[in-house]
Formats: structure tokens, C-alpha cells, sequence
């Protein structure tokens, strides 16, 4: 058993752990692993200062308090809403960064560390959409033709465990668990791929596991904070799925990719997912399983598909 470091913090609205695992035999400390740790988690700090919509001082509240400005941002801030929008032209909207206005007005405004309610400085167009949000890639620009709300929640907490992801990468065997959105790298303490655990949404315990190594492993369910996931195009939850967990290289991809395959529904998003070249699993209210092709593949050689 080689040795492991956990370190456990409270970071953009959810519970972030990482464990580093020392290979047997290499020059390593406990002391080492924990500055790993802490410089990995302050990728999580930056990004929330970047994106947070629930931090009045963050990037992203100053950029959509000035509407109809072009506004020179951050790297950070720019690569999150540049995904966001590239999945959003995709879907035609199904997943849309703009809905931050719905979510606030359905009580999802509270700000995790204060438990204040955050309050828009502007008023927002409800007509608004992805469609008014320019981006200059050249200048590194974004401008709001409209006074909205951007939400970047699954694009800035994926985004944010790549980078941290990347900062460990010379390690080589981590695991990162930001509220059960994962990314491991190399093997765990037993010297086996992770193996990773997809909860079941409408019950205690599994429904399906599956072994990574060097992937991400994301989930968007009704089950965490209730239906909280919004159909952009209607205003309404979205509830054809109850979760969908993808497994992609990249957290940022398969966060994003998971939540819109959850609007989309399961035969939309299973599509979606498969243009995408990932694999996913997409579990409906009555507990039937979609998967694509490979997610067979990804499950341990012991486990069987659950009927």
C-alpha cells in the first residue's frame, strides 16, 4: 500500500478533497504532498474569483454589471464562457450559461459562505440569451448586449479541476472530488485505476461503477439540490433524466457535456455525448439506463450492468 495525503476544504460551493498518492520507494513526504494539495487548490480560489456569480467582488458579477460595455477579462474568466457558449450554439440553447437569471429567481442565490442572498445590480432582459454574449478572441473581450445573468456553475467547477488536475499532473496519482465531479490521475494507494462510483438517484448507495485513469468523471442529477436543473428554452426543470455522469480527459468537457445531455434528454443526449466522442451513462426517473457503446468498457471486469 503506498502512502496517501487527504486534504479537504470548503471551495466554490461544495466540498473539494484531494488525495496524492506516493509510489513506494520515491522520495516523498507528507509535507510535500500537502503543498501539492494547497497549490492545486488555489486554482479553485482563482476560478471562483473569476466566475462566481454569488461573489459580488468576482470578475464575473463586474462584467455583468455593465452591460452593453466591452470588457477586457481574465484567461480564466474568457475560457470558461467561450465553452459555455461553444456547447450552447451546439444544443441551440438547451444548455445556456444566460439562465443565472431563472436560477436566482427560483431561490438559487445564496452565497455558500455568508448564506446571503446576492442580488443582480442590473436589471436583466428575461429575453435574453447565449446570443447576446460577444466574445473577441483577438482582444480577449466580452461583451453583454443585454443586461442578463451568466451562470457558469458546471463550466467554472470542471474548468477548475482541470487546472488543478494539470498542476498535479507531474505527481502522476491524484484524485480530485469536488462535490462528487472527479479527475484521477495515475493509480490510488493500491496501485489499481480509481475506481469511481455513480450514485444511484433514487435510492442510498451505487447504481454503477466504473475504473479511471487519467479521465474525469462528472455528474448532473435532480437529486443533490433538487431540480435544480433548468431547461434554458422553457424556464422549467428538466426532468426526462434523473442523472448523467460522463467520463471524458477533460473535467471542464464532461461537466458541461453532462449537464446539457440532462436537458437534452436521453436519446438527444446520448447523441450528444457520442459527437462528442465521450462516454456517459443516462438514467431516466423509472431508473432505465442509456449508455453509449464504451461505457461497458470503463466498468471493472467484475461488475455487470445493472437491469
Amino acid at each position: 500500500m503506498n502512502e496517501e495525503s487527504v486534504h479537504t476544504v470548503a471551495l466554490m460551493g461544495t466540498v473539494v478533497t484531494i488525495r496524492i498518492v506516493g509510489d513506494a520507494g520515491q522520495p516523498d513526504d507528507e509535507s510535500r504532498r500537502h503543498a501539492a494539495s494547497e497549490e492545486a487548490l488555489g486554482w479553485f480560489r482563482q476560478v471562483e474569483q473569476a466566475c462566481s456569480r454569488f461573489d459580488p467582488d468576482s470578475e464575473l458579477s463586474s462584467l455583468c454589471r455593465r452591460p452593453g460595455k466591452t470588457i477586457a477579462v481574465s484567461p480564466l474568466l474568457f475560457e470558461a464562457v467561450r465553452f459555455a457558449l461553444a456547447v450552447a450554439g451546439e444544443t441551440d440553447g438547451a444548455f445556456d450559461p444566460t439562465v443565472g437569471l431563472r436560477m436566482s429567481a427560483r431561490g438559487y442565490n445564496r452565497d455558500y459562505r455568508s448564506g446571503t442572498t446576492v442580488r443582480s445590480a442590473v436589471e436583466p432582459d428575461p429575453s435574453a440569451t447565449f446570443r447576446d454574449v460577444h466574445l473577441d478572441s483577438d482582444r480577449g473581450t466580452i461583451t453583454l448586449r443585454r443586461p442578463l445573468l451568466l451562470d457558469l456553475g458546471a463550466a467554472a467547477k470542471g474548468f477548475a479541476i482541470d487546472l488543478a488536475a494539470e498542476s498535479l499532473r507531474s505527481r502522476g496519482n491524484f484524485l480530485i472530488d469536488a462535490g462528487g465531479d472527479l479527475s484521477a490521475g495515475g493509480h490510488n494507494a493500491r496501485s489499481t485505476a480509481w475506481s469511481v462510483g455513480i450514485r444511484h438517484p433514487r435510492g442510498d448507495g451505487l447504481i454503477d461503477t466504473v475504473a479511471v485513469s487519467d479521465a474525469a468523471v462528472c455528474t448532473s442529477g435532480d437529486y443533490e439540490r433538487g431540480s435544480h436543473l433548468l431547461d434554458p428554452r422553457t424556464g422549467e426543470p428538466a426532468s426526462a433524466l434523473a442523472s448523467v455522469s460522463v467520463v471524458a480527459e477533460s473535467a471542464l468537457v464532461a461537466d458541461v457535456l453532462a449537464t446539457a445531455a440532462f436537458v437534452l434528454g436521453p436519446r438527444e443526449g446520448r447523441k450528444l455525448l457520442e459527437r462528442h466522442g465521450v462516454e456517459g451513462l443516462l438514467i431516466t426517473p423509472d431508473l432505465t439506463l442509456h449508455a453509449t457503446a464504451g461505457w461497458d468498457a470503463l466498468r471493472p471486469a467484475t461488475a455487470s450492468l445493472p437491469s
